[in-house]
C-alpha cells in the first residue's frame, strides 16, 4: 500500500469521528503535514489495533509519541 492509501484506510476506520473528518479533509486538500490533538491521536491508535500491512510501524511511532507527550504533560 502507498502512504495515501494507508491514510485513506485510517480515515475510513474513523468515519463519523472528528479525526476521520480531519483526515478526509487533509486528503481532499492534499495536505502533506497534519498535526493531531491528543484525542485524535488516541482515535488513530484505536484504529490501528489490528492494522493492515504498512501501518504496523506507524502504530509503534504514534504510540511512542503519545506516551512521550503524556509523560511530558503535553496532552
Amino acid at each position: 500500500m502507498y502512504a495515501r492509501e494507508l491514510v485513506v484506510w485510517i480515515a475510513d476506520e474513523l468515519d463519523g469521528t472528528a479525526a476521520g473528518q480531519r483526515l478526509t479533509t487533509a486528503l481532499v486538500n492534499e495536505t502533506r503535514i497534519l498535526g493531531l490533538d491528543i484525542l485524535e491521536r488516541e482515535a488513530v491508535l484505536g484504529a490501528l489495533d489490528d492494522p493492515p500491512p504498512g501501518l504496523k510501524e506507524l502504530r509503534g511511532v504514534v504510540l511512542r509519541e503519545h506516551a512521550w507527550r503524556q509523560r511530558e504533560g503535553l496532552g
